[in-house]
């Protein structure tokens, strides 16, 4: 795994090389080293897998008092990925960036401690997250996936997005909790 991209406001895609053969394919999903040479000293402390039929719409999730930094990486199927800067001091704050992962190419994405983070399976889809902070329940925060002031292109087309009622009632972006301090 080394550093394909990187963002001013923290966010990494990480290449990894994918030995492919008649087999299948063997790729490193994460490394420590590679990963700290850009976001500096992390330890991974909790994994968690997601599975989602397609159509499913998870987020846009986040954690106040223990910022999650996540590892994302798509293991089965194709999701398309947002991220939100919620660091009120951060020049990029309120603005989302989108990527399309997939897991033909598994690149991983570094998602930095102080975004909201979510996805639209664009397929049945396995995602793998590697967070800097375990779950904290009482730290949990959602905020609306389609607040009109982030205007997200989720590409919706022909896909009527399925919501967790915690998804579907989240506050939009402009009446969520956001980070103060970062």
């Amino acid at each position: 795994m080394r550093l394909r991209t990187a963002h001013p406001s923290g966010w990494a895609l990480f290449e990894s090389l994918v030995h492919r053969d008649e087999r299948g394919w063997l790729t490193e999903s994460m490394r420590l080293d590679a990963l700290q040479a850009h976001a500096g000293p992390v330890a991974i402390v909790q994994q968690n897998l997601s599975r989602s039929r397609h159509g499913v719409l998870r987020g846009l999730h986040y954690q106040l008092g223990a910022p999650q930094g996540k590892l994302v990486q798509v293991l089965q199927g194709r999701v398309r990925d947002v991220i939100v800067d919620l660091r009120r001091r951060s020049p990029t704050f309120g603005i989302g960036f989108v990527f399309e992962l997939d897991a033909d190419d598994p690149t991983p994405l570094w998602v930095p401690p102080g975004f909201a983070h979510g996805f639209l399976a664009r397929e049945d889809s396995l995602v793998s997250y590697a967070m800097t902070q375990a779950r904290d329940a009482q730290a949990e925060r959602t905020m609306r996936w389609n607040s009109p002031a982030l205007a997200i292109d989720w590409q919706l087309e022909g896909i009527e997005p399925v919501l967790s009622p915690r998804d579907r009632d989240a506050p939009a972006f402009g009446e969520a909790e956001v980070f103060e301090a970062q």
